[in-house]
């Protein structure tokens, strides 16, 4: 067994999603939790960059608050620098996009499935991969139809806090005509943000499409890995939760606790290193 928090983090608050599946899952466990909302959106960045953000994050919370696990809790993050992560560091590392896709081959009847993300995320061909790899996951062994689609201008409607009303509406049918016009049975939402965005992308697809979320099958892996590891917590008393924002602290708090809820009543501030000078 060990006492050691989880560590989780990614680019806002769309992360919050998984940890809001994490807490409800494994109540007893510790979780420090890091939202870059300084230097967020990751989507639009060079893969590069999010990698060094990622790293920078990861080792904060290995050497300062050392954690068991992290969980990189942003499909851009984990589509850059998941693997690369899992090289230099000997804590295990768990992402979005393996248990997103795996949920969402389970759910599909015809084999014509839908993923959206961010520009980062989509670009990346880690979806169409991961997809390919696991093909044979659906029921019955259906050849798989995959539409990709990449939704610039999502996080950062859920990073202000505007998920209703008429402009994400209209961006939605905009953006989201390539998954209509593949009609889809199920759709992967491919960014911990969207979410937040469900009732207005069910709009646009229609009541016939699955929308899938990874949070739960993220936090079903993290709880698999535990156990396999006897990572555990001891403890049989509610775990103690730490939030922590690169951005504007109040700003953090506010929108978190709108999202997440009561419990996300204070957070500190992480300045992250500055970038190096290239001489």
């Amino acid at each position: 067994m060990d006492d050691r928090p989880i560590g989780m983090f990614d680019s806002g608050f769309g992360g919050l999603t998984v940890a809001r599946a994490l807490i409800d899952l494994l109540p007893a466990e510790d979780l420090v939790y890091v939202g870059d909302t300084g230097r967020y959106p990751y989507g639009p960045k060079r893969l590069d960059e999010v990698r060094k953000y990622a790293s920078q994050i990861t080792r904060k919370l290995v050497e300062e608050h050392d954690v068991k696990l992290v969980v990189v809790a942003c499909n851009t993050a984990t589509a850059a620098a998941l693997e690369l992560l899992r090289y230099d560091y000997d804590v295990p590392l768990v992402g979005v996009i393996d248990p997103g896709v795996r949920a969402l081959l389970s759910v599909t009847r015809t084999g014509r499935v839908g993923v959206i993300g961010t520009v980062g995320a989509i670009g990346s061909g880690a979806y169409q991969r991961a997809v390919q790899a696991r093909r044979s996951l659906t029921s019955g062994g259906l050849p798989v139809q995959l539409t990709s689609t990449a939704c610039p201008g999502f996080v950062e409607l859920v990073e202000q806090g505007r998920v209703r009303g008429q402009e994400p509406l209209a961006l939605a049918e905009r953006l989201l005509a390539p998954v209509v016009a593949g009609k889809v049975d199920a759709l992967l939402l491919g960014c911990t943000h969207y979410p937040y965005l469900a009732r207005t992308i069910g709009e646009v697809v229609g009541p016939e499409v699955v929308l899938v979320s990874s949070a739960e099958e993220t936090a079903f892996e993290v709880r698999e890995i535990l156990l396999d590891a006897g990572l555990g917590s001891r403890t049989v008393s509610k775990g103690n939760h730490v939030w922590i924002s690169s951005g504007e602290v109040d700003g953090f708090v506010r929108l978190g606790q709108h999202f997440f809820g009561p419990e996300l009543d204070q957070a500190e501030h992480w300045e992250p290193p500055p970038p190096r000078r290239v001489d």
